[in-house]
C-alpha cells in the first residue's frame, strides 16, 4: 500500500496498460529472434533487484559515477547552475539523486519519470520528504515515448535531464536518437542533460559484471518472466530457462538472454510459443561507447559541454547542452541529408 505521503504528492500519471505490456510481449515472442523490451524489467521487484546490483563487487558502473560525481561535484554545479529543474528519466534508488540535490544552488524541481509506479512513488516520497523545499513532481509514464513536464510553482531558470547509470545504453543507435531528441524537445531550449555513459574497456571487466557470483543479475533477468506469469498469465516455468550475458564485439555491447533449457511451449495471453532447447529470448543491451563514439550519437540535438571521466577510464559523466529541438524520423534508405536547425528553432532539411 503506499504510504501517506506518497499520496501527497501531485502525480502526472502516464503509465502503460496491460494492453501495451501484453502486446509488445507477443510481438516481440513472434520474431524470428525473439526479444522483450527491457523497460519492463522494472517492476517494484525488478527495481529492487537492479538496486540489489548496483551494490555487486562486480558492478562497477554505480561506484565509479559516484566517486566521480564527488571528484567532480563543484564543476557540475557550476555547469548545471543555479534555480534548476532536474528531470530524472528513471527513478532509481535515488542515491546519486540525493547528491546531487544535495549539492545543487536552490532547485527548484525534481521530476522523476519512470514506468514502475508504485518505487516511483516511494521514492519521491521520500525525496519529499528530505527536501521540502523543493518541489517534487512524479510522473509515472514510459520515458521513452514523448511526453510534456510538468510545471513547477516556483518558473526554473533552466530545465536540466538527469540519466545516471548509462542506462542510455540499453537503446539502440536508432532508438537512442529517438530518446535524445524527445528529450531535447521536452527540456528545451537552454536546457542540458547531465548523463552517465558508460566507456569500452577490457571485455573481461565487462563480462563479470552482467555475471556475478551471486546470480543477482541472473534473477533481475528471469524476474522479467515472473512478471510475465503474474499480470499477463503467463505460463513461463523459471527452472526451464537460464540467464547468459556476453560481449558482442561488432555490436559494441553487452547482450543479456534468457536460453531454454529444453524444447518446451509457452502461452502468453492465449499465443502459444514454441521454443527449442538453446533459443535465447533477447531481453537487454548495454551498449558502450568512447567519448567521440556518444558525442556523434547525441547530435544534432545536444552538444557535449564537459566531459568527466575516472582515472581508470571505466566510465564518464557528461554534461550536453540542448543544440536543436525536433523529433527524430530514421532517414528513408538512399537518403543521405542530415537535419539542422535554423536560427528560429525549426527544423530545415540541408544536403
Amino acid at each position: 500500500m503506499e504510504n501517506v505521503a506518497a499520496e501527497a504528492l501531485s502525480v502526472i500519471d502516464m503509465g502503460v496498460q496491460t494492453g501495451t505490456f501484453r502486446e509488445d510481449v507477443r510481438a516481440g515472442l513472434r520474431k524470428p529472434h525473439k526479444e522483450l523490451p527491457s523497460k519492463y524489467f522494472y517492476d517494484r521487484r525488478g527495481s529492487a533487484l537492479f538496486n540489489e546490483i548496483t551494490e555487486l563487487d562486480e558492478y562497477y558502473p554505480t561506484r565509479t559515477e559516484l566517486a566521480i560525481m564527488a571528484e567532480h561535484m563543484d564543476a557540475m554545479v557550476s555547469t548545471v547552475g543555479p534555480q534548476a529543474m532536474i528531470v530524472e528519466y528513471g527513478s532509481g534508488s535515488s542515491l546519486k539523486t540525493r547528491l546531487l540535490l544535495d549539492n545543487l544552488f536552490d532547485p527548484v524541481a525534481y521530476v522523476p519519470i519512470d514506468i514502475s509506479k508504485g518505487y516511483l512513488l516511494d521514492t519521491a516520497a521520500s525525496l519529499s520528504e528530505s527536501y521540502p523545499s523543493i518541489e517534487v513532481l512524479p510522473v509515472v509514464a514510459d520515458y521513452t515515448q514523448e511526453l510534456e513536464l510538468p510545471r513547477p510553482s516556483r518558473v526554473p531558470q533552466r530545465v536540466v535531464g538527469y540519466f545516471p547509470g548509462s542506462t542510455i545504453g540499453n537503446f539502440d543507435h536508432e532508438a537512442a536518437r529517438h530518446f535524445v531528441s524527445g528529450a531535447a524537445r521536452a527540456i528545451g531550449a537552454g536546457g542540458g542533460f547531465l548523463i552517465g555513459v558508460d566507456l569500452k574497456k577490457d571485455p573481461a571487466i565487462l563480462e563479470r559484471a552482467y555475471n556475478d557470483a551471486n546470480g543477482v543479475t541472473a534473477e533481475f533477468n528471469l524476474n522479467l518472466l515472473r512478471r510475465m506469469n503474474r499480470e499477463l498469465g503467463a505460463d513461463f516455468d523459471l527452472d526451464r530457462f537460464e540467464h547468459v550475458a556476453f560481449w558482442s564485439e561488432d555490436e559494441g555491447r553487452i547482450e543479456m538472454h534468457l536460453r531454454s533449457a529444453i524444447d518446451q511451449v509457452v502461452h502468453v495471453g492465449g499465443e502459444a510459443f514454441r521454443f527449442e532447447e538453446g533459443e535465447t529470448i533477447h531481453t537487454e543491451n548495454c551498449h558502450k561507447f568512447t567519448v567521440e563514439e556518444f558525442a556523434d550519437l547525441v547530435r544534432p540535438w545536444f552538444e557535449q559541454r564537459q566531459v568527466w571521466v575516472d582515472e581508470k577510464g571505466l566510465f564518464s559523466v557528461q554534461y550536453l547542452e540542448v543544440q536543436m529541438v525536433g523529433h527524430f524520423a530514421p532517414p528513408r534508405e538512399g537518403d543521405r541529408r542530415a537535419w539542422a536547425w535554423s536560427p528560429a528553432g525549426e527544423l530545415a532539411r540541408r544536403s
